[in-house]
């Protein structure tokens, strides 16, 4: 992560970079809007779960498996070809989340190396900790440059430093900045996106700003396209306030389809309750 100078908030420092205010705002009243339907108060949980499911979809979607909503709905074995092992590696990250809330404050480190164990779910030496020289990283739809194995113990240290030290930044910063970076680095063999976007989700919820996980940002992120994905990823790894501002507005623009996703899912809830 680069930022426009030394300040003893780095993240909060972000948040005044051109556009990145206005992102956070309308951010902010998409999510009051779907979090004040009238259907929520009778059927949050409802809402919760189909988010996850949504949710874990778009975020397979974006590691290459792209599979029709009711597909991934029906189906209960996930080991069957590469696809599937995507997929159901996208839905263990979805439910575990939401179980990792209180650690990640405490620990964020902890928790990505969960998150890892939990979407490989293999017992290779390789899962659950960051890579280490040499290692090889299969992440194939991501070609930027791999950074050095002690380049990226460095950066995940500075990272769980400010997430630990507390900030005054928006969550939509820290959420981008989370995801941005885990993106830039991938310090695991694999699965490095999926872990990504179950930290920036961590994130979301945790902040207070989606604490009922209703906003699925991945299905946002899906709906604008790997291509978008791609090229505002490459402005987070230039390290200009252009391109983390870019970086910063595409995941916003991600959370408010989130928020319209759901918003669907209210809608036709309530009218089959009519």
């Amino acid at each position: 992560m680069s930022t426009t100078g030394a300040t003893a908030d780095p993240l909060a420092a972000l948040g005044s970079l051109p556009g990145v205010a206005e992102s956070v705002e309308s951010v902010r009243k998409a999510v009051d809007r779907v979090y004040g339907h009238r259907i929520m108060r009778r059927r949050s949980n409802a809402i919760t779960s189909e988010a996850a499911l949504r949710g874990a979809r778009g975020s397979a979607a974006l590691s290459g498996a792209d599979w029709a909503l009711e597909e991934v709905r029906r189906r209960s074995d996930f080991g069957a070809d590469p696809e599937a092992r995507v997929v159901g590696a996208a839905l263990r990250l979805g439910a575990e989340a939401g179980q990792l809330l209180s650690i990640w404050r405490q620990s964020p480190l902890r928790v990505l190396a969960r998150l890892h164990l939990v979407a490989a779910a293999s017992g290779d030496d390789q899962v659950g900790r960051p890579r280490q020289a040499g290692e090889p990283v299969d992440e194939p739809l991501i070609e930027l440059p791999l950074p050095r194995a002690d380049e990226v113990s460095g950066r995940l240290e500075g990272l769980a430093d400010l997430i630990i030290a507390g900030t005054s930044a928006p969550a939509l910063v820290t959420a981008a900045v989370v995801h941005g970076e885990l993106l830039a680095l991938r310090p695991f063999t694999s699965h490095n996106g999926l872990v990504a976007r179950a930290a920036e989700r961590i994130v979301l919820i945790g902040s207070g700003l989606d604490p009922k996980a209703i906003c699925p940002a991945e299905v946002g992120h899906a709906e604008l396209g790997r291509a978008a994905y791609l090229a505002a990823l490459d402005g987070y790894v230039s390290g200009t306030p252009e391109g983390m501002a870019a970086w910063i507005a595409h995941c916003g623009r991600a959370v408010e389809l989130g928020v319209r996703e759901s918003t669907a899912v209210c809608e036709a809830l309530q009218r089959g309750a009519a």
